[in-house]
Order: structure tokens, then sequence, then C-alpha cells
């Protein structure tokens, strides 16, 4: 069980039956009644956010889940197909799972797969991943570290903003959480 007061976002509670992410919460306490919180939870089977209220202290069933590292092999369609590295058991998983991350996903990359029982409810990818561009402008004389942006096709199809400086064939290291330009690689 876990307090209503520790709701903090990526934790995972059971809520008539059906398991949530906490995806942002709030605790509020008005002038006169007893204080309250309340929280935007996700459902991880249909995906559908909605705000819920708690009573400060009210306890839920807290869940346990349970994250092995996989390696990513191909996709077929809109199934991702991921390898068990201890046993090399294959499994097909929904495009739904893996988020939008999955524009930096690649062929041979290691990802963190996320259970409930048996059941896969989510994929991670690394924090940060590098990649080579494969098209963007040319750069102008003249242009700074400090200069503007432009756009960068990725391998993986990604379009991010890059600084002017950065050239086609350029190895570029990118959030996958945010999917912004981290640095150049040399």
């Amino acid at each position: 069980m876990i307090s209503s007061n520790d709701f903090r976002p990526g934790v995972h509670i059971l809520l008539d039956g059906d398991l949530y992410a906490i995806v942002e919460s709030q605790h509020v306490k008005v002038g006169r009644g007893p204080a309250y919180v309340k929280a935007k939870v996700r459902n991880t089977k249909t995906g559908a956010i909605t705000e819920r209220t708690f009573r400060a202290g009210e306890r839920v069933p807290l869940v346990y889940l349970e994250k092995k590292t996989m390696h990513y092999l191909y996709s077929t369609g809109d199934e991702y197909v991921v390898m068990d590295q201890e046993t090399y058991e294959q499994m097909p998983l929904p495009r739904a799972l893996f988020g939008d991350a999955v524009r930096f996903l690649r062929e041979n990359m290691d990802v963190t797969v996320i259970f409930h029982g048996d059941a896969p409810i989510g994929v991670e990818l690394p924090t940060s991943v590098d990649l080579r561009i494969t098209d963007t402008a040319p750069g102008v004389r003249g242009d700074t570290v400090s200069g503007g942006s432009k756009p960068a096709t990725l391998e993986t199809g990604a379009v991010v903003q890059v600084p002017l400086f950065v050239a086609a064939g350029d190895v570029i290291r990118v959030d996958t959480r945010t999917g912004q330009y981290l640095e150049r690689l040399r």
C-alpha cells in the first residue's frame, strides 16, 4: 500500500482493478476542509489520462514492476521484435508500448521492457542515443556554436533541431525523452 501523499510521476498503482501510472500529482490544502491530492493517472491498457482526487493520506495498492533488459532486433509493421538476452526467446511488442521514443530506435539496441506479471506494459530506451545525420542543410561560413539551429534528419528518420555547424554524416547524441540535440561526437 502507498499513501496518496507519496505519489510521484512514474509510480504505478492499482485502481478499480486496472493498472495506472501516476503522471502528475499535486497536494492541495484549502483554508477550510481537509487536504487532498489531485493526480493525473494514465491507464496502462488504454493509455487514457484522467484526473482523480484522493484524500490526503488515503492508501491505495502499490504495484511492483519487473524491468528486464532486452535486445531490439527488427520491426514488422506495427510490431517490434525484442529478444531476451538470457533465454534468447523472441517477443513481438506493439508500437504503442514504445511511445514517442520509437523515433530513436535502432536495430541491435538494448531496451528496458517493463513487465507487470508476465505482460509487458512499457518500453524504455536509454536516456541518450548516438545517431548519424543523413540529411541537413549545409553550414554557412561564419556559423558559430552559439548561432541558430536547423532541422536534421537522422538515420532512424527522426528530425531534430541541431546547431548550424553540424553537417550531414556527423554523429550526434540525442536525448530520447525530449528529442533534443545534446552534443556532436567526433
